[in-house]
């Protein structure tokens, strides 16, 4: 009885100490008052930082650039060559171009949309390498009734054609993982193991993955082992709390200094784009909290 009294009391101190320490360091950012948000981040460079255009549709990319740059971003994703000159006007990178695509469930595993993808793709790679920039979004689409072979085998059709065109240019192809539980009924490259195994049969470097961690801890969970197992294969993260898609904060269930950590252990030198849709008014205050915690 004694025993297993000890064993209960050494628990209940385990726990109180562990959840001391998620509050104290996991979160802190949260905790910031009114004085010390309005500070500028002290970033560590270990995590190139960006944040996805769309989220913040409510302001204009030239506000949006501004507020970017104050808090110690690098990049805005998913702007297309109109905004590139505002961009470049504030110092920083389209990290994530778009613009090529028809949409998110017409994409290269169904035969009957290459031809335009193609089209669009071949336009659209010069035009990032001319503004200095590397990665361009693709998409899978949806399955509508195909299994992983069959597309498979229309993916690498379809971009295999492309593929030359990008290694000349030094342009990424970068397909991403999105869930289909949720938010994307019936996508087909909706697990890690799926863009993998595009990439491994593709074999060039010029096609990679954006690993969105919100999408793939809906679909798959297991986000630090995948990210470890794959992080050849990806060339993008995005980020956003799970469930909802909202900030990261003490309310979702993902813990994102320990997956930042996992993707810095890798060696990763790219960038790490926040793509969660604020709740909180003051979005700009959102973010920065993000930023700040994803800063390992």
């Amino acid at each position: 009885m004694a025993s297993n009294v000890n064993r209960r009391n050494a628990l209940k101190n385990i726990i109180a100490g562990t959840a001391a320490i998620g509050v104290s360091s996991g979160f802190s950012a949260l905790a910031m008052d009114k004085s010390e948000s309005d500070q500028p981040l002290r970033l560590k460079g270990n995590i190139n930082h960006a944040v996805c255009r769309w989220c913040f549709s409510g302001l204009d990319v030239e506000t949006l650039c501004v507020e970017a740059k104050k808090i110690g971003i690098k990049g805005i994703d998913l702007v297309g060559p109109k905004d590139w000159p505002t961009l470049k006007k504030h110092g920083l990178e389209s990290t994530m171009c778009n613009g090529a695509e028809i949409n998110l469930v017409d994409g290269f595993n169904d035969e009957k949309f290459h031809e335009k993808l193609i089209q669009n793709y071949t336009a659209m790679i010069p035009l990032v390498a001319e503004a200095g920039y590397k990665n361009l979004i693709c998409f899978s689409g949806n399955r509508r009734g195909k299994d992983d072979e069959t597309g498979w085998n229309n993916c690498v059709k379809g971009l295999k054609q492309l593929i030359p065109l990008a290694e000349k240019h030094n342009v990424v192809l970068v397909m991403e993982l999105l869930n289909s539980k949720i938010n994307h009924k019936d996508y087909q490259c909706d697990r890690t193991s799926w863009g993998a195994e595009l990439c491994k049969r593709l074999g060039s470097e010029n096609f990679k993955l954006l690993y969105d961690i919100y999408h793939m801890q809906i679909d798959e969970g297991d986000v630090i082992r995948n990210i470890r197992d794959n992080h050849q294969y990806i060339a993008h993260y995005h980020t956003a709390g799970v469930p909802g898609r909202n900030e990261i904060d003490d309310t979702q269930e993902l813990y994102y200094p320990a997956i930042m950590k996992a993707i810095a252990e890798t060696g990763f030198k790219g960038f790490v784009a926040q793509e969660f849709i604020p709740k909180n008014a003051d979005k700009i205050a959102s973010l920065k909290k993000a930023v700040s915690i994803c800063d390992i």
